[in-house]
């Protein structure tokens, strides 16, 4: 699977617009995923159907967003067979002080997305 961060006009406004709205909270979730040792790569999943990877964080119709927010990490990626190799996203990661990386999950789209965190932060 390819770290894709080319987006279509479509996906781009609806992400970006719910990323805005929990982007704060996102950036406290991968801090909390890397402090407690579980990875160091922490992956955001957006769909808008129930999917089994990650752990669901945030549904969309109790916080008025148009994708639910899932968070993961590459390791689980690793093991569901979605990453080949490790080293190799690791090297592409970019680090959580700046940018969340996304999954972007759609029957039209499915990639890898990396957002840069507001400057407000």
């Amino acid at each position: 699977m390819e770290n894709s961060i080319e987006l279509s006009g479509k996906f781009l406004g609806t992400i970006s617009s719910d990323f805005v709205i929990i982007a704060d909270k996102l950036k406290e979730a991968a801090y909390q995923i890397k402090k407690q040792d579980f990875s160091d790569f922490p992956i955001f999943i957006f769909c808008k159907e129930y999917q089994p990877i990650g752990q669901l964080l945030f549904e969309k119709s109790e916080i008025g967003t148009q994708w639910n927010i899932y968070a993961s990490f590459a390791e689980e990626f690793v093991q569901r067979k979605l990453i080949d190799d490790l080293n190799v996203f690791a090297s592409t990661f970019r680090t959580i002080d700046e940018f969340c990386t996304l999954f972007v999950i759609d029957p039209e789209f499915t990639s890898f997305v990396s957002l840069p965190f507001p400057d407000d932060f």
